[in-house]
């Protein structure tokens, strides 16, 4: 069974058109039941509704993401779809949007982790410029997304998840009283565990989007707003995520500065030079955009740069405004690492490991003669490991095992016999002297000072996981994918190789939910005693 859940809220012009595209999907209508949920509307929404739908959920004005949790509790369904109330999901929606739901499309590649949430996009037949610019907007964005195999950002105008990680995870943050971030800040606390999202560009719903600059502007501030929130959760993702341009933020930045040039200008007559040299950068910025637009829908040029502006000083007003109201404030959240400690963070990373590579070039050249003269193969031992948010990465080491050790794995033992995905054995016949010499002293891990000089992984953190591992982790072991793993960390100096995973997890999860600098440097210096003393070696 699937779910299809609208929140609506004074919504009785645009609802008809939505509940009659729902009604009539390629899908059978006994294969999905259509759930509207009236966030205390005071027109007719939900007199609209209820003869259109399955169930009618009426509630307080809450806002739509408590509106959306509330009509998946009561779903019925395995899969949640959602769409808005003023967009009309294509005939196909339903059927595409499941589509890497299905068992067929997770079996066709070994190994490969299920789909627990995928989103669709917009189309509007509108004819205004602003709806229309609005529009290869998205387009725009949706191309970045097209690129990735996995994504971290999910719009609920089309989207769905597996209601059991919905549900695990909370569902939307209802501190989100007006439609803005809180789907973005639920796609990106998903990606953090590692969650496989896709992008699904067959899946669409009309929309009606705005048709005045006012409109756009009010949208892209109040969207600003809640963003300087959504940040201090999420600090990773000023930096990047799959669905904004890096343009846009190099446009905000140069709109602050814009306009800090025009205010100086009564006072300092070089700031006319100023102005000038970031406005052409601004739209330097933006030919990308303009590119698409000039290629696609032409006429709409003519409106471009002045919304490109007012995009940038919508953008750039609600952050400001946003992140003095929310300073400090974390209203049930928190980074796992804030974004100070992650830029000091890196920064030693980077002091550290490239200090630490060359100060171990002599012996690595050492110990790969050692190799080379005990057995045949590679020096390094390359893996796929999980890293931040389950991303996988090359990670190196040196060579502790007979070449072909993976292949010999399903010989050795029946992987559904054992207690624990995590497989370790001390008489392993797999490895070699020198192997068995490295891993006491744990200086086969010395190459990851060039994963963690990559940015891939850090000094200290959760040991990277095996990808196999990864794929049975239950929902709570997947809170530890949220840093960047580490070349030691709490599992390094207390206990290594006797822990089970469980142990193993409940040490890296308190590492994390009580990070601080001084912790990292605490580790540093207990690593040193744990690889003289050998203990938990394997």
């Amino acid at each position: 069974m699937i779910s299809v859940i609208v929140p609506a809220y004074n919504a009785e012009k645009t609802l008809p058109a939505c509940l009659d595209a729902l009604q009539n999907q390629t899908v059978p209508r006994h294969q999905y039941e259509i759930i509207v949920v009236d966030d205390g509307s005071t027109d007719t929404t939900a007199q609209v509704a209820r003869s259109s739908v399955d169930r009618l959920i009426c509630q307080e004005n809450a806002g739509p993401a408590a509106a959306r949790n509330r009509g998946a509790r009561a779903a019925q369904g395995d899969l949640l779809l959602f769409t808005d109330a003023d967009c009309a999901p294509a005939p196909d929606w339903i059927e595409r949007l499941t589509e890497p739901f299905s068992d067929l499309m997770e079996g066709d590649r070994p190994g490969r982790s299920p789909v627990v949430g995928a989103k669709g996009v917009y189309r509007t037949n509108q004819h205004s410029l602003v709806a229309r610019f609005v529009q290869l907007e998205y387009q725009r964005k949706y191309a970045r997304m097209q690129r990735r195999e996995q994504i971290d950002f999910i719009d609920t105008y089309s989207a769905a998840y597996r209601r059991s990680v919905f549900l695990a995870n909370d569902g939307f943050e209802s501190l989100f009283t007006t439609s803005s971030v809180e789907d973005q800040e639920f796609s990106f606390r998903l990606a953090r565990k590692g969650y496989r999202l896709v992008f699904v560009p067959d899946a669409v719903v009309y929309h009606l989007h705005d048709v005045t600059p006012l409109d756009y502007v009010r949208r892209k501030f109040n969207i600003g707003y809640w963003k300087a929130l959504l940040l201090q959760w999420h600090p990773e993702r000023a930096v990047s995520d799959s669905h904004t341009p890096q343009a846009l933020k190099l446009q905000l930045g140069l709109a602050a500065l814009l306009c800090l040039s025009l205010a100086a200008l009564p006072f300092w007559h070089p700031a006319r030079w100023a102005a000038l040299t970031n406005l052409l950068l601004f739209f330097g910025t933006a030919l990308p955009l303009l590119g698409l637009i000039l290629n696609e829908d032409p006429p709409v040029i003519l409106a471009a740069p002045a919304l490109l502006l007012l995009r940038a000083l919508g953008l750039g007003s609600g952050l400001a405004v946003g992140f003095v109201r929310f300073y400090g404030w974390r209203g049930g959240r928190r980074a796992p690492i804030s974004g100070p400690q992650r830029l000091i963070k890196r920064a030693l990373d980077i002091v550290g490991s490239f200090l630490g590579l060359i100060l171990a070039a002599p012996l690595l050249a050492a110990l790969a003669a050692a190799i080379r003269f005990d057995s045949d193969g590679p020096v390094l031992f390359v893996q796929q490991r999980a890293g931040e948010n389950g991303r996988p990465f090359a990670m190196i080491k040196l060579r502790t095992m007979v070449n072909g050790a993976e292949d010999m794995l399903p010989d050795l033992l029946d992987p559904a016999s054992l207690p624990s995905p995590a497989f370790k054995r001390r008489d392993d016949p797999r490895v070699t002297r020198v192997g068995r010499f490295l891993r006491r002293t744990s200086l086969d891990e010395l190459p990851q000072l060039w994963n963690v000089l990559k940015g891939e992984m850090s000094l200290v953190g959760p040991r990277p996981e095996e990808l196999r591992v990864v794929r049975h982790y239950d929902d709570w072991h997947r809170q530890r994918l949220a840093v960047k793993p580490g070349l030691t960390g709490p599992m390094q100096v207390n206990g290594r190789a006797d822990l089970d995973l469980d142990q193993r997890v409940d040490l890296e999860l308190d590492y994390i939910r009580h990070y601080t600098l001084w912790r990292d440097l605490s580790l540093l210096a207990k690593t040193v005693v744990a690889v003289v003393s050998g203990d938990g070696a394997c």
